[in-house]
């Protein structure tokens, strides 16, 4: 059986966790830009998909074209050959692939016309099922693709090694995206401002290992130093938001739900069909060959969810966030750390562990100082769960009540007596009710602050 670690060893042993006092959750080193000539087909195909500006196949105002242009594309993914996996031993070779492939079946299921059956060929779902159980992530399209591995150097970033030396010199000017869906700037303007928090995050990081150190130490010389440090978290879940709220100044909110939303959806977030998911049917697995893989239980697109630093800040105030809802099946929070790196999920399962929890020693002192300043990093955090939800509102609930509307006004003009039937709950890219989970996240941090001492 595993022995826990403390906060102690978990921040001392961070690196073990791909987890870099410089970058936080974000590689050090410029991710894999382009895989060996051995799996170029995977490459072209993607670059092909890119370059042929595919559409989804349920936008509205999808011409025959676009279809056509779709499904000779999607023929050619049926007919290409089934590569053999990526080496076993090389992580940055894992992480391309997984991007490049999810990538692939994320174009090929989501340019299907809205009522097609959904069958992944085995060109795609044989090679993304082996890489994905390496990897130990669902073969599906996550934050860590889109963001954490999805990133490199722009020309106006002065560096002569891959080596990300300062990420505090890191911005939208020196920072750009590897792979889109649609090489529109807002979609790369929405990856890159998570990139930025979790760049920025790395310092709330680096408090959480100093305060370890000093509730270790436990007397009222270190209870006056972790003040020092909440305050200082208290600025930088502050940053944080101020980062979330300005992808407003590049992510145009009507691109991002026409355009960019639906190329990463999961099945869950599908509704094609009479309302009801459609099953992605991953073609090979009844091949003897493969009865090793398994049909994924569960496929949710990326998140923002997914990011382990939002996590990891719950974890260190000690928010408690349910594990399961109450139809008792796991909650949000707790599925969306299936779609995280392992390191990551392992990271944040030791620092849930610790036996000296911020929480209670803030609890258990009778420093008001010590009280006031947690209270001020928790409600910092709530501020920024606040900011989640301007944000879903722009780009989710608002858009979704646009269209909604348009497609009201197109029933009525084509002479439908029926109205449109009740709303169905809005779904994000995660495939959660967004709003009641908010709302439910947002009030647990608030519930986190600590009385005064009596």
């Amino acid at each position: 059986m595993e022995s826990a670690q403390t906060p102690l060893e978990t921040f001392a042993n961070a690196n073990s966790f791909d987890v870099d006092h410089k970058t936080g959750f974000m590689p050090s080193q410029v991710p894999l830009e382009c895989l060996p000539s051995t799996w170029e087909l995977w490459e072209s195909l993607l670059d092909e998909a890119i370059h042929e500006k595919l559409r989804p196949g349920d936008q509205i105002g999808l011409s025959e074209e676009d279809a056509a242009r779709s499904g000779r594309w999607r023929k050619r993914v049926r007919e290409a050959p089934t590569l053999s996996s990526i080496d076993l031993n090389a992580p940055p070779l894992l992480r391309r692939a997984h991007l490049v492939l999810t990538f692939l079946l994320h174009f090929y299921v989501q340019s299907l016309p809205p009522t097609a059956e959904i069958r992944i060929p085995k060109s795609i779902s044989i090679p993304v099922l082996r890489v994905s159980k390496t990897l130990d992530m669902p073969p599906v399209a996550t934050f860590a693709d889109t963001v954490l591995y999805n990133w490199n150097l722009s020309t106006l970033a002065s560096s002569s090694s891959s080596n990300v030396t300062d990420p505090a010199t890191l911005t939208l000017d020196t920072l750009r995206s590897q792979t889109l869906f649609t090489s529109l700037p807002s979609e790369q303007h929405f990856y890159l401002s998570s990139a930025l928090i979790e760049l920025r995050g790395v310092e709330a990081l680096s408090i959480m290992r100093t305060t370890f150190d000093e509730i270790f130490v436990g007397d009222s010389l270190a209870s006056s130093r972790i003040t020092l440090w909440l305050d200082r978290l208290e600025v930088v879940i502050r940053e944080l938001r101020e980062l979330l709220l300005s992808v407003r100044d590049g992510c145009d909110p009507d691109v991002y739900w026409n355009d960019v939303r639906p190329w990463f959806r999961g099945e869950d977030s599908d509704t094609a069909v009479e309302g009801k998911p459609r099953r992605w049917v991953f073609e090979g697995l009844e091949d003897p060959e493969n009865e090793d893989l398994e049909r994924p239980k569960e496929l949710s697109g990326a998140s923002a969810g997914q990011s382990s630093l939002v996590h990891a800040l719950d974890c260190f105030l000690g928010v408690e966030n349910v594990r399961t809802g109450a139809d008792g099946k796991p909650s949000f929070m707790s599925r969306m750390q299936v779609y995280m790196p392992r390191p990551h999920r392992l990271f944040l399962d030791h620092l849930a562990k610790t036996e000296r929890p911020l929480r209670k020693f803030v609890m258990e002192s009778e420093d008001e100082g010590l009280r006031e300043a947690f209270n001020r990093a928790v409600m910092a955090l709530k501020e920024f769960r606040d900011a989640h939800m301007i944000i879903i509102t722009l780009y989710i609930i608002g858009p979704a009540r646009r269209e909604r509307e348009r497609r009201r006004l197109e029933q009525e003009e084509v002479g439908k007596k029926e109205r449109e039937e009740k709303e169905k709950q809005l779904k994000g890219t995660g495939g959660t009710d967004l709003v009641k989970f908010l709302k439910t996240t947002r009030e647990q941090t608030r519930q986190t602050v600590v009385e005064p001492a009596m």
